[in-house]
């Protein structure tokens, strides 16, 4: 099944994040995800999903300074009690806003720590935040982030995204599938979907090599929405993309998805 989101730290980015709801249901989409919604209220937000009747399907914990090109929270040895922390506003915002599904950025590897005590520290902390969200029904997620945009990246691929799945060994952690991403690690996208379907929490697209949107790049997006479309997977697809010019025109490609969506 096709549900289709749209991500509001991506798109629209000329207006501040709270306007952008409005233009989100101008576009005529329903479902919308944030990276990090914390500079705002959690009423102001709820407002703005209420008066548009939008769903907020996805936001991210506090990844720290990971997006200013540090090392991040989840996977640092001695960083237990911040990225706790940083889980516990995760907790309130998506309990909140009613918001089912949360990513769980690894971060990256520090340039003078070794690579096994990393990884030990995320998994444990990521085997206990998933009994936090577990307990408010929302479904974790890891998300593989390529490392050539960022490099030293904890999980970069899909062996390593089950590899962590298998350390942390708890039913409510899945995957988060960023088709842009994977594709920039030569991972074969509709074999990458197929294969791992089952441990899929959420899925994300842009096309490759640019980052914007379908169309642009060398993705076939017509079997990508067509093999989702026909899969047992009841999750959404959010456009996390980066428009090539501006993010009205950037939603051409939704007519050829039209007969799909729900």
């Amino acid at each position: 099944m096709l549900n289709l989101a749209v991500n509001l730290s991506t798109l629209f980015t000329d207006v501040p994040l709270i306007q952008r709801f409005a233009l989100a249901r101008q576009a005529g989409v329903d479902a919308v995800e944030i990276q990090f919604p914390y500079d705002n209220e959690i009423n102001d937000i709820a407002k703005q999903l209420d008066h548009y009747q939008l769903k907020l399907v996805l936001i991210n914990v506090p990844a720290g300074d990971l997006m200013q090109g540090g090392y991040g929270l989840a996977a640092i040895p001695g960083q237990t009690r911040e990225f706790k922390a940083a889980v516990q506003r995760a907790l309130h915002y998506a309990q909140a806003l009613s918001v089912p599904t949360v990513n769980i950025l690894a971060g990256r590897q520090p340039k003078d720590a070794d690579l096994l005590p990393c990884l030990e520290t995320l998994a444990s902390n990521l085997h206990w935040a998933a009994e936090q969200f577990a307990q408010i029904n929302v479904t974790p997620v890891i998300e593989m982030i390529n490392g050539f945009d960022m490099p030293r990246f904890i999980v970069q691929n899909l062996a390593q995204g089950q590899e962590m799945l298998e350390a942390v060994h708890h039913p409510a952690l899945k995957l988060q599938f960023d088709c842009y991403h994977m594709a920039r690690m030569q991972e074969n996208i509709i074999q990458g979907l197929r294969d791992n379907l089952h441990q899929i929490g959420h899925i994300q697209f842009a096309d490759f090599p640019h980052r914007h949107e379908p169309g642009t790049g060398t993705l076939d997006f017509a079997a990508i929405f067509e093999f989702i479309h026909s899969s047992p997977y009841k999750g959404y697809t959010s456009a996390e993309y980066f428009p090539k010019h501006d993010a009205i025109s950037s939603f051409a490609w939704r007519a050829d998805v039209a007969n799909f969506i729900k």
